[in-house]
Parts: structure tokens; sequence; C-alpha cells
């Protein structure tokens, strides 16, 4: 009679591990490579200026002087630097600049920034003037959650991030992580919140318009069933183990006695 109760307990717990190694199949990225189409990535990308992005603004020219009105903050010292200013993009992506008044730089990468300050500022300086024009985003930042090593939000030096780098700032997905249903969530330039469904399985990820993130993204990782499970399980996990463990052992010592 005892018998019949350790062996349908042993089946269970053997199920139960054989369960969770069966995830380990979707654990891998890129699993499909050998199809994947380059040409479809063939492209670089430039991050676009958004409401509330710090901006930082340098104008520099020949003449110190000839770049002092154009810079929040007054030049020190001689040569071709200039002084830096910090913008901040209002809700309508206009930046306030000096001398020239209201710009509309959302929508924007750096270059074209650049390129938009510069023409404007040109007619006010003499014709030798060659003025260059230096724009940072000094906001650009992600945010990384769920079953990830260290969950956390990271800023960009670079102002270029793809998905596969920001969760390796994140400590890369823990086992328990869904690497075919990580969540983006990205605001538009309208304050719309929009959802997005990464697959890390899939190599054509790399050529997908959500493969680098924008600033202010939020990447989430869902943990898969094993986790899930685990999870409901609780603290308890450990008694029960005990507590089964001590049953069997029982059980056994108490066939033994009635051969």
């Amino acid at each position: 009679m005892m018998r019949k109760f350790i062996l349908p307990m042993a089946f269970a717990v053997l199920t139960l591990f054989l369960g969770s190694c069966a995830t380990t199949k979707n654990v891998p990225y890129f699993k499909n490579v050998e199809f994947y189409d380059e040409s479809q990535s063939t492209y670089l990308y430039d991050a676009r200026i958004m409401p509330k992005d710090q901006l930082t603004i340098t104008v520099s020219t020949i003449n110190p002087e000839a770049a002092a009105p154009f810079n929040l903050s007054i030049p020190s010292g001689t040569g071709t630097s200039g002084g830096a200013g910090a913008y901040l993009v209002d809700n309508q992506g206009f930046i306030t600049f000096p001398v020239i008044g209201q710009l509309k730089v959302s929508g924007l990468t750096k270059s074209e920034a650049e390129q938009l300050i510069q023409g404007k500022i040109k007619p006010y300086m003499n014709a030798e003037e060659n003025p260059i024009v230096s724009v940072r985003m000094s906001s650009y930042s992600v945010t990384v959650l769920g079953e990830v090593g260290s969950p956390g939000t990271f800023v960009v030096s670079r102002e270029k991030i793809n998905i596969l780098e920001a969760l390796a700032q994140a400590g890369d997905l823990t086992i328990y992580g869904y690497r075919d249903n990580v969540k983006l969530i990205r605001e538009d330039a309208n304050g719309t919140k929009h959802f997005y469904t990464l697959n890390l399985n899939d190599a054509n990820i790399v050529s997908s318009p959500y493969y680098y993130l924008q600033q202010n993204d939020i990447v989430y990782v869902e943990p898969n069933k094993v986790k899930a499970r685990n999870s409901n399980l609780g603290q308890s996990t450990t008694i029960w183990f005990s507590v089964l463990s001590m049953l069997m052992t029982v059980a056994s010592f108490t066939i033994s006695l009635t051969k």
C-alpha cells in the first residue's frame, strides 16, 4: 500500500523538474539566423529629438565674440571654443534660442538640428565666419525591467542603443525570461504610449523598427511559466519538499521492515 503512495509522488517530482528543463529550448537568441535577410537592415540609426528632451547646444566661431550672443554662457579664453547652454524641449517641440527666438527641433536628428541652427545664425555674422553648431542630447536614457539580472534606468552617453545592448546593460535576461515576448513601451511626440512585442528568438529582430531604442523607452521582460509557478509556491516550496522527502524516507523504511 505504501509503495503505491511513493511512486506517484516520485513521478510528480520528476515531472516538475523535466518541465523546468523543457523551457531551455527557447533560451537561445536568433534561432533562425540562417534565414536572416541582411538587405533589410542596411541603414544607420539616428535618434530624433523629442519633447522634454534636454539639449546641450554650443556655437563656436573663429572669433569668440561672434558666437557669444548665441551661447547661454559667456565663452572664456581664446580660440574657437564657445559657451554651452542647456535647453529643454517643450511639449510642442520648441526651444527658445538666443537672438533667434523659438525654433522647432522636435522630430529632427542631431545633425538636422545643427544645420537648422547654423542656417538661422549665419545672417547675423560676418561673411567670413562659418559657425560650428554642436547639439548633444543630455537626457537620453532607457529603462529595463522584469526578468533581467540588474533592472534599472540606464543613461545612454552616445545617443544610440539597441535592444540587445540595453539588455546587456541590465545583466541580460535570466533563464526565466520569455525571449519571444519582450514588451517595449514607447511614448510618441504626442504623449501617446504604444506597446510593441519583440521576439529575440527571431534573427530578423535586427531589422525591426524597434531594434534601436528611443530615449525614455521602457523594456519589460515577462517571466515564463516556470518562474510564475515558482512564485506562486513562494517560501512554502522548501517546506513541501522537506515534508515530501521525509515521507518518502519513512515509507521506504516501513516497506523494508514489512518485507
